[in-house]
């Protein structure tokens, strides 16, 4: 039977880079919850877990092509670089401030990476990383920053629009006034809750299908943003229509939901007509990369 004493000495035969490994999933299990909490709850990060999912298989669909050339990394650089991110994730835990938690956490975790599969398996793992990014919520400065000029800009977009139909409309920043009934345009109208699940979602049809193509999968994700702010704008003009010819009541009721659905249909069927059009283009660029 195996004496207490050849347990011990068995565990600390295990590499620094498995402890590393183990350590960094256990610092990641509160700051998922807390995430969890904070974001996934929330219309902005409903789309977390669902991306975390995709990021998830996407890894596991990309690991065997990447094992190849697993190697662990230095210590003496993880050690080094845990000296600066675990202060970090201490500070961020106490302030409670989730974003940092989360930018804490995926450092860590990729420290542990690191050391434990090397550089060359992070590299070629690089596009489930990166999409395991859009799970976790922005800074708020940069919510601020890309929602307000959106909120307005899509504001003005259907006041010009439905003023041009005849339509008694006015606008004053994200205020539209139709008839008479007000509607504010909500970040949930034109923010980022929309803006970062469509980037999402359309970074993994572009991977999926174009991974091979990267010239035309980067021109594929150009369009995402445009698309997404259209389907916005779509969103908004529905929901202006039926508050204006069925009353407040219906706008802000089943109408409002049933828009949202029409937001990301209008978004998918979008890129999806984009990469319909392209396809001359994307064989003139997939035949150039194979051109000697």
């Amino acid at each position: 039977m195996e004496t207490r004493q050849g347990r011990l000495t068995q565990w600390r035969r295990w590499p620094v880079s498995l402890w590393l490994l183990l350590g960094g999933c256990a610092l990641a299990a509160p700051v998922m919850t807390h995430v969890a909490r904070e974001s996934w709850s929330t219309d902005q990060g409903a789309h977390g877990p669902l991306v975390l999912a995709i990021g998830v298989w996407l890894l596991s669909r990309e690991w065997p092509a990447a094992r190849s050339v697993a190697r662990p990394g230095s210590p003496v650089l993880a050690v080094a670089l845990l000296a600066v991110l675990l202060p970090f994730y201490v500070f961020a835990r106490v302030t409670s401030t989730v974003e940092l938690e989360a930018a804490a956490m995926c450092a860590i975790l990729l420290t542990a990476g690191l050391a434990t599969v090397g550089g060359p398996v992070l590299r070629r793992l690089w596009f489930p990383l990166i999409f395991l990014l859009f799970a976790f919520p922005p800074p708020d400065t940069l919510y601020a920053l890309l929602t307000q000029p959106l909120k307005i800009a899509v504001s003005g977009w259907a006041v010009t629009l439905l003023g041009a139909l005849g339509y008694p409309v006015a606008g004053s920043g994200v205020s539209i006034q139709i008839g008479q009934y007000e509607m504010l345009v909500a970040a949930a109208c034109a923010g980022m809750n929309s803006l970062i699940s469509l980037t999402a979602l359309g970074l993994f049809y572009s991977y999926i299908r174009h991974s091979a193509n990267w010239r035309y999968m980067l021109l594929l994700v150009l369009c995402i943003l445009p698309v997404a702010v259209l389907a916005n704008l779509v969103r908004v003009l529905l929901l202006l229509l039926v508050t204006y010819h069925f009353g407040e009541a219906a706008g802000q009721g089943f109408v409002h939901e049933a828009a949202g659905m029409t937001m990301f249909v209008t978004a998918l069927l979008g890129i999806f007509l984009i990469d319909s059009l392209a396809a001359p283009l994307r064989r003139r660029l997939s035949a150039r990369a194979v051109a000697p």
